[in-house]
């Protein structure tokens, strides 16, 4: 049986102005540059320029005809909210989201490219050097599908059962082991050395067999890897030498030969080209006579205005529906209406994003003032984000958005800002330090280790504790895990 009943509920839900500042403020520079590019494309009411636009002047029968439309467009549609036709055309102050970087120059103007470019892709400058080849049509269409499947970085990823039967599906050819296998030493023997290769060890080996002027060393390095590559890469040296009746010398020799090599050859290729990825600091950092100064770097983000066709078009058409009452015409000045509505919100969220982001960075500052003075890591002070959403009076989530993909360009270097925020860590004496700090010297006491007999996670365990860290051997693997360092045995090196 069906019952009625009331009830109450909270619920918590966001604006659309809300959802739109949380969706830019994680956006980085670059990718603001191009999300701003997206909403002028589509917006048409929305306009990129440097100058004011006019105030438009009106004369008072004109400006009471529109408030009355306003109000007869009001009454009848309940749901439309308020506006002004003075909040779209009152654009005389400099816009405040525009903060231009300090260190600007005669050439800024070159180096406002997208930083991405790309010119022959790697799968075509092996196209081109297979158009050289003496091929028949089918042979040409079976090596076009291996190449295909070579990835960037030169190695084939699709094992030989797989492209038979993607042959027989899409181009309706049967082929089999032998055929695949033929054509593919013939991609083996392009440039780069190495490319077409299914795993580490064949490319290291195509590359040996490539090199002209053989030697001593060289043959041992082959050696090296052809019957003890496994051994290789786990650095069983004392296996080595007693299998292949190397000396130290022999093998030191052999292993910097392997090092000359590449083990990704399509880097080279990629790397070479234009479409190299370029960090671009959303803020910046500059030390004036002992003071911190912080800029937004926002030359990504351009000055941006209500278009002023489209705001006297609101007017026009405001006028024109109050002589003449036509459903078209008012169905046309709605459309209007909420092309201004959205070109006003837009701007409004950028000037809120670029502020969002100087109040926050400018708490990180404050917080670690000693190490943005100094440049000494071991001064970073544990923070976490709640820290800094107190500091600010914002949601952690917000904070967070804003330290995503976010980076900074300091007189040390330019840092990706989340690697600033950090658990804290308690020393034998009561003091609390960063984990990052802790990290800095696991990285201080591995970099200067000798190289021959490499520390181990116990003896840095012990060395932490000596300066006052009383840390466990498992949490010191964790540390150098995270630091992408590698166990002892694998950093061992003949010197």
């Amino acid at each position: 049986m069906l019952k009625q009943s009331l009830q109450q509920k909270l619920l918590q839900k966001l604006s659309p102005q809300q959802i739109q500042l949380m969706k830019l403020l994680q956006l980085p520079s670059v990718m603001l540059e191009q999300r701003i590019k997206q909403e002028i494309e589509e917006n048409p009411a929305l306009e990129e320029g440097n100058e004011d636009i006019e105030e438009l002047h009106t004369d008072d029968s004109t400006d009471t005809d529109i408030d009355e439309e306003k109000e007869n467009t009001e009454t009848e549609n309940k749901e439309d909210n308020e506006f002004d036709i003075s909040d779209y055309i009152d654009d005389d102050d400099v816009p405040f989201y525009k903060l231009s970087s300090n260190n600007t120059s005669a050439d800024d103007d070159e180096k406002k490219e997208i930083p991405f470019s790309s010119d022959m892709s790697f799968q075509d400058f092996l196209l081109s050097q297979l158009g050289l080849r003496k091929l028949t049509d089918r042979e040409y269409v079976i090596a076009s599908h291996i190449i295909g499947n070579i990835d960037d970085t030169g190695y084939l990823q699709r094992d030989s059962r797989a492209l038979i039967d993607d042959l027989a599906f899409s181009q309706n050819i049967e082929t089999d082991f032998e055929e695949i296998l033929s054509l593919l030493r013939l991609i083996q023997e392009f440039d780069p050395p190495g490319v077409g290769a299914r795993d580490l060890k064949e490319c290291l080996l195509l590359q040996i067999n490539r090199k002209k002027a053989q030697s001593k060393d060289l043959e041992n390095a082959k050696t090296l890897i052809e019957k003890s590559f496994n051994d290789f890469t786990k650095k069983h040296y004392e296996k080595i030498k007693k299998r292949h009746d190397f000396s130290d010398e022999e093998l030191k020799n052999a292993i910097d030969e392997i090092l000359k090599l590449n083990p990704k050859p399509g880097n080279a290729i990629t790397e070479s080209g234009s479409n190299e990825q370029y960090i671009i600091p959303d803020f910046i950092v500059n030390i004036n006579n002992g003071e911190l100064e912080l800029t937004l770097n926002s030359k990504n983000a351009p000055e941006l205005r209500i278009s002023q066709t489209y705001a006297d078009m609101l007017q026009k058409m405001a006028a024109q529906n109050k002589e003449k009452k036509d459903k078209r015409n008012k169905e046309a000045l709605m459309f209007v209406k909420q092309k201004l509505d959205g070109a006003k919100m837009f701007i409004d969220a950028i000037k809120q994003r670029q502020n969002t982001l100087i109040v926050t960075m400018q708490a990180i500052i404050d917080y670690q003032r000693e190490y943005f003075i100094t440049g000494d890591e071991t001064k970073i002070k544990p923070m976490i984000l709640k820290d800094i959403a107190d500091m600010v009076g914002l949601d952690v989530s917000t904070v967070s958005r804003v330290a995503n993909s976010k980076y900074v360009q300091t007189p040390f270097g330019t840092f990706l800002l989340k690697t600033f925020f950090s658990e804290s860590l308690q020393k034998e004496d009561g003091e609390e330090v960063s984990t990052r700090q802790v990290k800095k010297i696991l990285q201080d006491c591995i970099d200067k280790e000798n190289k021959k007999k490499p520390v181990t996670d116990e003896e840095l365990a012990k060395i932490l504790k000596t300066k006052g860290y009383n840390i466990a051997r498992r949490t010191v693997a964790k540390y150098r895990e995270q630091l992408n360092i590698p166990v002892a045995r694998l950093r061992k090196e003949i010197v």
